[in-house]
């Protein structure tokens, strides 16, 4: 089976290369997945080029999400062409992931297909859209009214933004898009976003406590100093949901939102989601995105070109999704 495999030379360097792999070499599972497809995401940029501390083991199998057909199973839940999806529980981190015209992993990994999605569109979706719908669930839970002005997306151009702008709109949510790059401005359009604001007018803080009331909701994918200003600027009694960290990690900020604007912070962890919750955001991702839309997203790649996108991932230089073509259901 083909698969890309990262390893580490005695001098510590990561490289990425597409090998040839003995399907024995997969790791302890009690299911086997012929993959189809896999996508391209900020972790598998960092996995790929030895970043993060990721990977425990080498050599090793990236790919933090995939979606195939069960080719072998000694599990109850699953039998042998059942059509299943996976993201997170680390696989491709501390475990072999969708890089691979084969995986094998724990069942309780694994997520049914839902109807309406195919392993291609499901990948489209993939990791970035299981968080964002994760995060739309949590502010909806915090009572996020549609009628209650706008909600706005962060890091919209990327995979979980440009996903959470689309399902917004879907829904019938007003969106105004955060992004850096002027020329996502007629993708997000399409995508349902009704104003567009450059990263530079909220990406730092002006040290003020509160600032004006602007919106609704928040998906935020950024974090850093465009989290600390955003919640300066959120309405009375509304929430932000954590989704990443692409512009740090820190949290410079005040407790003043929260007191003397009931503003909530919820933190959204689409890695270790329990089965349950998982399986609800994937119906709502099957019922609510829509699918032309989706499409409009997709770069679809080869394996064997995965590699070389790695750096462009971390560079903030991939718009919309990346679906990787792995393999057939007859692999």
């Amino acid at each position: 089976m083909q698969a890309i495999q990262v390893d580490k030379n005695d001098d510590g360097k990561v490289s990425a290369a597409l090998v040839d792999l003995d399907p024995s070499s997969l790791p302890e599972g009690d299911v086997t997945v012929n993959v189809e497809y896999s996508t391209l995401n900020y972790k598998d940029g960092l996995v790929l080029n030895g970043l993060g501390g990721l990977v425990r083991h080498y050599p090793h199998v990236p790919g933090i999400d995939f979606a195939g057909t069960v080719s072998e199973s000694t599990s109850e839940a699953y039998k042998t062409g059942d059509n299943v999806v996976l993201t997170g529980w680390r696989v491709g981190e501390t475990h072999w992931g969708g890089y691979s015209e084969q995986a094998r992993v724990k069942s309780d990994w694994l997520s049914p297909l839902p109807n309406g999605l195919d392993s291609r569109l499901a990948m489209a979706v993939g990791t970035a859209g299981v968080a964002a719908m994760l995060g739309i669930m949590a502010l909806e839970d915090a009572g996020m009214q549609k009628d209650a002005g706008p909600v706005l997306v962060t890091g919209a151009a990327g995979g979980v933004g440009s996903i959470a702008c689309a399902l917004l709109a879907a829904t019938g949510y007003e969106v105004e898009a955060v992004t850096g790059r002027e020329s996502s401005a007629e993708h997000l359009r399409s995508l349902g976003v009704s104003t567009i604001i450059p990263r530079a007018e909220v990406e730092t803080p002006n040290g003020k406590p509160l600032n004006k009331e602007r919106w609704a909701g928040c998906v935020d994918s950024v974090g850093g100093g465009m989290l600390a200003n955003i919640l300066t600027q959120m309405k009375y009694s509304t929430s932000v949901a954590a989704i990443g960290l692409a512009g740090g990690a820190g949290l410079d900020t005040t407790v003043i939102p929260f007191l003397l604007r009931g503003v909530n912070l919820l933190g959204i962890d689409s890695v270790m989601c329990p089965a349950p919750r998982r399986a609800v955001a994937w119906q709502r991702l099957a019922d609510d995105l829509p699918t032309e839309k989706l499409e409009g997203m997709i770069e679809e790649v080869s394996l064997a070109e995965v590699p070389g996108l790695a750096s462009a991932i971390l560079a903030g230089q991939i718009q919309g999704r990346t679906v990787v073509k792995v393999g057939s259901s007859n692999t």
